[in-house]
């Protein structure tokens, strides 16, 4: 720890990565994990892809209205806020996200590139109407135009926002300062950004409960404490010495 305070005071363009491990301390279920009512109710391998929403569009809209009612019992922990307020004070540049929950929206941060996309807005396939995530949760799940209104995550099938991936990967290369935070840093492409970081002369730090492939390259892990209690304790630490 006294060393990720040392960097942090230090470092003049810090990047934060966050993936499933942030997500979860909110108390918001890993989508990925079997063991949890998603998987009892539908098998999100069939039905979170581009052919699903045309060819099975009821069970798609049930799918998806139901993600979303599940993230909507859960909101940004105080480790998301104090994120927001870092980016506001200059501590940090922004954040890159594998997760589509919007907490870091919610939260109040404003520089946050959404790898997957998220569940902050919806919009019809076809015409590409936007509409409020909450009218669909209320049963908008038909544009006027006839299409199907669907949310703005990336599905299997289609291809991954070029837009924010390149605008990630030039944060990444200007960091002096990268932090993982909640992330086996497994899937690709997003698990790029660290090494691109690392190549430009950004110190790494990994904090996840489990190891990843890349803590060989990291000058700081942290596996047994949590996100939010980190953050806090850094928090607090620069709140009573600056």
């Amino acid at each position: 720890m006294d060393t990720l305070r040392r960097l942090l005071q230090e470092a003049n363009h810090t990047i934060i990565f966050t993936g499933a491990g942030m997500s979860t301390e909110s108390g918001l279920p890993d989508f990925r994990s079997k063991d949890r009512g998603l998987w009892e109710k539908f098998n999100p391998s069939e039905l979170a892809n581009v052919h699903a929403l045309l060819h099975n569009t009821e069970e798609f809209t049930n799918f998806y209205r139901y993600r979303l009612s599940e993230i909507n019992k859960y909101q940004p922990h105080k480790g998301h806020l104090i994120l927001a307020e870092w980016e506001k004070t200059g501590r940090i540049k922004g954040i890159i996200t594998q997760n589509v929950d919007a907490f870091h929206h919610d939260a109040g941060s404003s520089n946050v590139m959404e790898l997957h996309g998220s569940f902050r807005t919806f919009h019809c396939h076809n015409c590409h109407k936007e509409y409020e995530r909450n009218a669909y949760l209320d049963g908008q799940t038909t544009c006027d135009c006839g299409g199907t209104i669907r949310p703005g995550i990336v599905l299997f099938g289609e291809n991954l926002p070029q837009d924010t991936f390149r605008k990630a990967e030039q944060e990444a290369s200007k960091a002096d300062l990268f932090i993982v935070l909640g992330s086996s840093l497994s899937v690709s492409p997003a698990n790029m950004f660290p090494l691109v970081a690392k190549e430009n002369g950004a110190k790494l730090v990994i904090i996840n409960r489990e190891s990843t492939d890349y803590d060989m390259y990291a000058d700081v892990v942290i596996q047994d404490k949590g996100i939010k209690s980190v953050l806090v304790e850094l928090d607090d630490y620069f709140r009573f010495t600056e």
